[in-house]
């Protein structure tokens, strides 16, 4: 399994992964709905919400993973 970083796409993400959408809801990034989630890497969305992009992958990771062994 690929780990997710903060250069992938939002939608990339999303789309890979669907579950992190309650990483992104957790950490009030609304993203799905945004226009610039279809253009926008992680790290650039973060940082826009004044997010820490490091924290957000880790938490992502951390629930891929976890579903993964389920």
């Amino acid at each position: 399994m690929e780990k997710i970083t903060k250069e992938m796409g939002i939608m990339d993400i999303v789309t890979e992964h669907p579950e992190t959408l309650e990483i992104f809801a957790k950490f009030g990034m609304g993203c799905i709905g945004c226009a610039a989630a279809r253009f926008e890497n992680l790290e650039a969305g973060a940082k826009v919400h004044g997010i820490d992009p490091d924290e957000m992958v880790n938490a992502m990771n951390e629930l891929v993973e976890k579903n993964a062994g389920q």
